[in-house]
């Protein structure tokens, strides 16, 4: 008799093509066979991942054979490590996990997959290639399209000029890095873009980014343009503007366009634009139900992204019944 976990994970950890054994068909999803996939979120405070959580939740009730276990990290890495430890102790037959931080995380994803459990690392990577498939978006394609987007607003390519203020998501996640570098890539090759501020970080909160806008406002009198990481922390930069009065002299800009927010605020005129960070969670469930399944899958699967600005926001609210 086959031992299924071992097999499957053998299978994955060789890095080919999985190999079936003769006479073994892989199966649907079947209704007989159940399964308890641990979900590690690791935090709750950001609107982003309420709604990968809301995303999840529902791709899980479209299968009745699974056992959905969630856990919130509470903005903790070490509460993140043991709630993944009690996955393991309790033997799930599969583990989705979105870090808060890679190098903390990558140790006791590593403990998972060396005890047979398939791990699927959503949204921020771990410093290890020893998991089974990683999904979610390409922030540096993002910061690419953040920088396009800024460059041909403020004059276009040659001739772009103005102030920019950058606010960090957080100076320890690999996301933030990639949102700046991509971004980087098209800003930089503009010398009359200046920016203003060497990496400060409101990590990946409207309330911080409330305070480091504030100060900027104090320190510099012209300011063209800001870019958060995020829209909540873009958000919050446009309220510290507003309170200072200055807020219709500046564009802002934002990452994650959930429609009843970063979507919301480019229809409302708040952000000149947001550019779609997708959740993964409802993909990670699939992946995972196509390996117990006896499936194969790729080791990275990334997700797209999109520019919105006013010219399909309302198209999009409309489609989410918000308008």
């Amino acid at each position: 008799m086959i031992n299924r976990r071992n097999f499957i994970h053998a299978a994955l950890a060789s890095g080919g093509a999985m190999l079936i054994p003769l006479g073994w068909t892989p199966r649907a999803h079947a209704d007989d066979k159940k399964y308890t996939i641990g979900f590690s979120q690791a935090t709750t405070l950001e609107p982003w991942r309420v709604q990968f959580n809301k995303d999840l939740k529902a791709e899980a009730e479209k299968h009745p054979n699974v056992n959905l276990l969630m856990a919130d990290a509470e903005d903790k890495t070490e509460k993140q490590v043991a709630d993944t430890e009690s996955f393991i102790t309790q033997e799930v037959d599969a583990i989705l996990i979105s870090p808060k931080e890679s190098a903390g995380l990558t140790a006791v994803v590593e403990k998972a997959m060396d005890a047979k459990i398939p791990v699927f690392v959503l949204d921020r990577n771990v410093n290890s290639e020893k998991y089974t498939q990683w999904i979610g978006g390409d922030n540096v394609v993002i910061g690419r399209a953040v920088g396009d987007f800024v460059v041909k607003t403020l004059g276009g390519a040659g001739k772009a000029k103005g102030n920019v203020v950058e606010i960090w998501g957080g100076l320890g996640t690999q996301a933030s890095h990639d949102r700046s570098n991509g971004y980087h890539e098209k800003a930089d090759k503009e010398s009359g873009i200046k920016h203003l501020l060497n990496q400060q970080s409101a990590d990946w909160k409207q309330a911080k980014a409330y305070e480091v806008m504030s100060t900027a406002l104090r320190n510099f009198e012209d300011i063209n343009l800001v870019y958060g990481h995020n829209d909540p922390m873009a958000y919050g930069a446009y309220l510290a503007a507003k309170d200072a009065g200055r807020e219709k002299n500046i564009l802002f800009v934002g990452v994650d366009a959930l429609p009843n927010e970063g979507v919301k605020y480019v229809h409302d005129g708040v952000l000149a634009a947001t550019f779609l960070y997708p959740t993964p969670g409802a993909e990670g469930l699939r992946q995972a139900l196509k390996v117990l399944d006896g499936g194969t899958v790729e080791k990275k699967l990334v997700l797209d992204t999109q520019t919105i600005t006013k010219d399909n926001a309302d198209a999009i609210l409309k489609a989410n019944g918000l308008l």
